[in-house]
């Protein structure tokens, strides 16, 4: 594990600040100017600082040592807190397209330069925002850093097309174009479906988590090379690895000259374990049933696990 509990905390906290600070632009600039993209958007925020309040609780609740409770950690918490990110950007997606579709049918109303430009800020904002949440989370390993480097993406598409939309209807009014007045709420339904795409994806990867599904056919087939690469080892009788937060746990039963002692073969359980989290610093534990192998003895791997069968 690579996890740095509190340099990861600090980035979820610039997360949070930020998203107060631009809720409470979005929403003034919004209200003073009347702009429907402005006042949706920065409802989207606040959605965002509620979400960025369960990544920094999950984080913390995270880092918590196993317990007679939790025997595996509290990993998962961060799994939780990612699918409870997507609920908010479903929740958002589905807000703003009410929000566009009612400005696209509604009256037309004047754009201000203070509205646009308060939306440019915004999105070079997060996308300073996204740049340093993203390199956190995958500098310290975090899941919850994913969600939120993913939120602040989404957050990107958003403040984009609202100053897009702005901007159209700006240079409309002043140059007296038609029509240029949609281009507000339809950039608007078009980022909802931005977002609601990133909240699908992550909810899909929370729930395959919290669900014990097993990790990609990628990353079984690298442990699966690292065992083999002992060649006391001789075959593979079952191998799982699930993803328990931000680790993995490895679960395996191989076979072994039967000649070998207790002692020989538990230091062979602990060169193989050394080796696999030497290797991949992800996999938190490796949990190893030794079965005999004899000289004369056919074996045929598990149907159950076909990927799992001899190449």
């Amino acid at each position: 594990m690579t996890y740095e509990g509190p340099k990861a905390l600090f980035t979820a906290w610039v997360s949070l600040i930020s998203n107060l600070l631009l809720t409470l632009i979005k929403l003034i600039f919004g209200l003073i100017f009347h702009s429907t993209a402005l006042i949706a958007d920065g409802v989207h925020n606040g959605g965002d600082v509620i979400a960025s309040v369960a990544t920094i609780g999950s984080m913390k609740l995270s880092n918590h040592p196993a317990d007679r409770e939790h025997p595996y950690g509290h990993g998962k918490a961060e799994d939780i807190s990612t699918a409870f990110i997507s609920i908010i950007l479903t929740a958002a997606a589905l807000f703003l397209t009410y929000e566009a579709v009612k400005a696209l049918l509604g009256p037309v109303s004047s754009v201000s330069i203070w509205a646009f430009g308060a939306a440019l800020v915004s999105a070079l904002w997060k996308w300073l925002l996204y740049i340093y949440t993203n390199q956190a989370a995958n500098r310290y390993h975090s899941k919850s850093l994913q969600a939120t480097a993913a939120d602040h993406l989404a957050d990107i598409y958003a403040s984009i097309a609202a100053a897009l939309g702005l901007g159209v209807s700006w240079v409309g009014n002043i140059l007296h174009i038609p029509y240029t007045h949609y281009g507000d709420p339809v950039a608007g339904i078009v980022v909802s479906i931005l977002i609601l795409r990133i909240a699908v994806i992550m909810m899909v990867k929370a729930t395959n988590v919290l669900m014990e599904s097993s990790v990609d056919e990628k990353d079984q087939e690298k442990y699966r090379e690292i065992f083999l690469s002992f060649p006391e080892v001789k075959n593979i009788d079952i191998l799982r690895a699930r993803e328990h937060g931000n680790a993995v746990l490895i679960d395996a039963q191989i076979r072994i000259p039967a000649s070998y002692t207790i002692q020989e073969g538990d230091d062979l359980t602990e060169a193989i374990r050394s080796k696999m989290i030497h290797e991949y610093p992800d996999v938190e534990e490796v949990l190893i049933h030794i079965n005999p192998w004899y000289e004369d003895q056919k074996l045929i791997e598990p149907e159950s696990v076909p990927h799992l069968k001899n190449k």
